[in-house]
């Protein structure tokens, strides 16, 4: 058994640890975070890597209940932008270490902005640093951020319904049954992953979402990129009908999200006439046709716009079965450390010099 597959094994039940946290030994922290968020007059939302998508998944969150976020990456943001008066940030970062999350508290600090800080790491300079942190400790992944990943994008998705009010114990309850439901169907997504046709050696990925899914989808690229060492690319389905679907031809490889509520007929017709070009298809969504694609995954009920929080498991299931299959170590990483803390170069040694 691969350490990538463990810790999505485990996964399930740290996502419940992590509700149960943010419900109940955890929501002061969470509550001062809101009434900070709530406060601010300018509110930016970062991370970078899977913290990034992370950040989109919650995004959806903050914008549908008409708490509007600046979405920047930590990189861009560091290097770029300039920070107004009464700003406040939400920077999520599973190490708190990375380079430039480091660079951004320090800008953070020259404009007097507060920093909410969502990260696993007690010991690191997000958590030790920001006015108002939000830490939930968990073991950290082998290589891959499997749970980091998942429990980072709840714990931002909290602090998106905390600040728009609807983060309590029903909600809780609701997630955690979610969440026990798709810990129940692994086995059944295991056996699918074993008998489907979707896996093509070498062939290009594309995986398209929407809403909240749209982290989920570029998480999924990075699983591919770091996992099976494949290139992938992600983007919204919408986007991808302006122009990208030239390219499309027989033998590609494509992964959906369905949302729960919108644009569901629209989706589930693109999907038909990929196959219909001689694409594979791959659809994650809640009640799908089961004959809708080459390979469904049927989600356990959840909101909607709460999808994310289970709709990765299954997925990050098939990278692990295509690194399998395509003989590559997906607990390694060839060219990436853990946590990058300088910003020059690939190779050791390779970085600007003096």
């Amino acid at each position: 058994m691969t350490y990538f597959l463990v810790d999505i094994l485990r996964q399930p039940a740290e996502l419940r640890r992590a509700l149960e946290h943010w419900s109940g030994a955890g929501r002061a922290a969470l509550e001062a975070a809101t009434a900070a968020v709530r406060g601010a007059k300018h509110v930016y939302l970062t991370g970078i890597g899977s913290s990034w998508h992370a950040a989109l998944n919650a995004a959806a969150l903050f914008h549908g209940a008409a708490r509007p976020v600046h979405l920047l990456d930590a990189a861009e943001m560091a290097q770029f932008a300039k920070l107004p008066q009464d700003s406040l940030l939400i920077v999520i970062s599973r190490s708190g270490r990375s380079v430039e999350i480091v660079q951004l508290l320090a800008k953070a600090r020259e404009a007097s902005a507060a920093v909410v800080g969502v990260t696993n790491a007690a010991d690191g300079a997000l958590a030790k640093q920001a006015q108002f942190p939000l830490v939930f400790a968990t073991e950290m992944d082998h290589a891959i951020s499997v749970v980091t990943y998942s429990t980072l994008a709840l714990t931002a998705g909290a602090l998106a319904s905390s600040v728009a009010g609807s983060f309590d114990a029903d909600l809780g309850k609701i997630l955690g049954h979610s969440v026990s439901a798709a810990e129940e169907a692994l086995p059944g997504w295991r056996k699918q992953i074993e008998m489907t046709k979707w896996f093509s050696l070498g062939v290009p990925t594309y995986f398209l979402a929407r809403g909240s899914s749209l982290g989920s989808a570029y998480e999924a690229r990075l699983l591919w990129e770091e996992g099976v060492k494949s290139p992938a690319t992600a983007m919204g389905a919408s986007s991808f009908r302006h122009g990208p679907q030239e390219m499309v031809k027989e033998g590609m490889r494509f992964g959906m999200w369905i949302d729960g509520a919108r644009m569901r007929e629209e989706d589930l017709t693109v999907a038909r006439d990929l196959r219909k070009l001689g694409a594979t298809v791959m659809l994650v969504g809640q009640s799908l046709p089961d004959d809708a694609a080459e390979l469904v995954f049927q989600l356990p009920p959840i909101p909607a716009e709460w999808q994310f929080v289970t709709e990765m498991i299954p997925v990050q299931l098939a990278a692990e079965r295509l690194a399998q299959l395509s003989g590559v170590d997906c607990d390694t990483f060839r060219l990436c450390s853990f946590i990058v803390e300088d910003e020059s170069g690939l190779l050791p040694g390779e970085g600007v010099k003096a």
